[in-house]
């Protein structure tokens, strides 16, 4: 594991074992809203769902961005305005971790 996670392997609750199963693991965030944003975030930052790894994220949402949304969505900025959350969620996980495998679904959950 790189220095990136050295925060979270030092605890012994994860370790590196802990950090291998997060970097393994395939999860489904429904929503990227108030709640799912924020979410996202932390997952990614965490190292969850690395692509070297076969893990990923997956993001299902059928929503697009508002003006509305910014104050409390801490995943978008302005410029993500008319974007589906989705894709605009999925380019700045990027940004944080280059790593993570996002897969995304601009649909509602049925």
């Amino acid at each position: 594991m790189t220095s990136r996670y050295a925060r979270q392997i030092v605890l012994p609750e994860i370790g590196e074992a802990g950090q291998a199963l997060l970097a393994k693991a395939r999860i489904l965030v429904v929503g990227a809203g108030g709640l799912g944003s924020p979410a996202l975030l932390y997952l990614a930052a965490a190292g969850v769902g690395l692509k070297r790894e076969g893990g990923c994220i997956g993001i299902i949402d059928d929503d697009r961005v508002d003006q509305s949304n910014l104050q409390r969505q801490i995943i978008f900025r302005e410029s993500d305005q008319e974007s589906t959350k989705v894709e605009a969620a999925a380019a700045h996980l990027a940004e944080l971790n280059s790593e993570t495998q996002i897969l995304t679904y601009p649909t509602r959950l049925s």
